[in-house]
């Protein structure tokens, strides 16, 4: 499994719990279908660490479940004014589950 890098765009949402600070990217349901089974340490809500890349910027950080089976990550404000990117913009990004 190392090495192992998903590259796919996604649009970019506010959760709509805490709509004014998190902004997220959902990872498409094949590949979330694919990390869920592998063998990957989880943490808490179940979710997995990860390499994140959005452009020219690459950050730790993890997946969490969602109820329909994908996951999602978040997308700190620093990166999204890095990328220029913002919430409702479709984007290029790269998952890399780290062990």
């Amino acid at each position: 499994m190392p090495g192992i890098r998903y590259e796919f765009e996604t649009t970019l949402f506010r959760w709509a719990a805490r709509r004014e600070l998190w902004v997220f990217a959902r990872v498409p349901a094949g590949i979330s279908d694919e990390i869920h089974d592998m063998p990957l340490p989880r943490g808490g809500f179940d979710s997995v660490k990860i390499t994140a890349s959005l452009g020219s910027s690459r950050w730790q950080t993890s997946l969490f479940p969602e109820s329909d089976g994908t996951y999602v990550f978040a997308i700190k404000q620093e990166i999204r004014r890095r990328e220029s990117v913002e919430v409702g913009d479709t984007v290029r990004v790269a998952v890399e589950p780290v062990i």
